[in-house]
């Protein structure tokens, strides 16, 4: 198993892909973008200058940082280019069992014995991606959260048979990069962050459906309430700054109040149906003006670098 890692190829120029490539150049790995999709490499230029833009003008990145990065990054339409030499893969491709298990068995022919392969998916188990690989032991998942140039997470998932080798190349990698790596002990679907995050939109949205509150009133006290508290004291410690006792006396009658949907809130489903996406089509649970949508994303974007600042800030004492 590859330990000494210097060439990386991120596979898949899409939401994430450029934001990924980009962390990995700035930091002096020798970083190769590749997709099918010629568009989605011409748009990963222009990401990628946005990415460094951002993080050199907040303080996260020197300018000579990004420079190197821009002389490291190399984006290449040609696979079987990209793959050349490379010590560590990650895919970032579209989130579907078939994709994936398919792309894995397509290129692991094409790399050395010893190379990483990980996966930035979102919650397929990463021994289902392994089962069509011939050395399953170098599988392992690298799941980063959404922007990747400002969220600092990265889960590290093992697979059934994820060798402890690969493990600690991707944890080296991480911390490499400054992120913050952190495992996941099974191989669970939607691993941790996603498992949490989904069980609160589940009952976000069952509190819609059954007329408890309005969309509106529903994310303010999740911003202002939940999400502010969640964002200084996470779930674990805040349970013993509550009181474990306080905890299981609430817990005693309202866990057997909260949303067991097994299916998909029909909140949701209607909407698909209807072709109403969210802010992609104008339409979602929410309206969006088209010509507001830009500055509504940058305003989110400032409060999330505003809300790494601070994290940052506490961490280092």
């Amino acid at each position: 198993m590859t330990t000494e890692i210097r060439k990386v190829t991120v596979a898949g120029a899409g939401t994430m892909g450029p934001g990924i490539a980009a962390i990995f150049a700035s930091h002096g790995f020798y970083t190769t973008l590749t997709d099918i999709q010629a568009g989605a490499l011409e748009k990963a230029n222009s990401t990628v200058d946005m990415v460094y833009s951002v993080l050199v003008k907040e303080g996260f990145l020197t300018q000579g940082a990004a420079d190197s990065g821009r002389e490291c990054l190399k984006i290449e339409s040609n696979l079987d280019v990209a793959l050349q030499d490379i010590d560590f893969l990650l895919e970032t491709i579209p989130e579907k069992l078939e994709i994936k298990q398919s792309f894995f068995r397509e290129i692991e022919p094409k790399v050395g014995t010893e190379v990483i392969l990980a996966s930035n998916t979102s919650g397929i188990p990463i021994t289902k991606l392994a089962e069509v690989t011939e050395y399953p032991e170098r599988m392992i998942g690298m799941h980063w959260s959404n922007p990747p140039h400002i969220i600092p997470v990265i889960e590290v998932i093992r697979g059934l048979k994820t060798a402890d080798a690969a493990v600690l190349a991707t944890h080296a990698v991480i911390n490499s990069i400054e992120m913050i790596p952190v495992d996941v002990l099974r191989d669970v679907p939607g691993f941790v962050e996603n498992r949490i995050l989904y069980a609160i939109m589940r009952e976000a949205l069952h509190l819609v459906e059954e007329g408890v509150a309005a969309p509106e009133a529903v994310d303010e006290i999740v911003k202002w309430g939940v999400g502010f508290k969640l964002a200084a004291i996470p779930p674990l410690q805040l349970l013993d700054v509550a009181g474990l006792d306080i905890y299981k006396s609430v817990a005693s009658y309202l866990n057997a109040d909260l949303s067991t949907e097994q299916g998909v809130s029909s909140a949701i489903t209607e909407k698909v149906d209807q072709g109403n996406l969210g802010i992609k089509t104008g339409s979602g649970l929410f309206e969006y003006n088209p010509d507001e949508i830009p500055a509504l994303m940058q305003r989110r974007m400032r409060m999330l670098l505003d809300v790494k600042k601070a994290l940052t800030k506490d961490e280092a004492g």
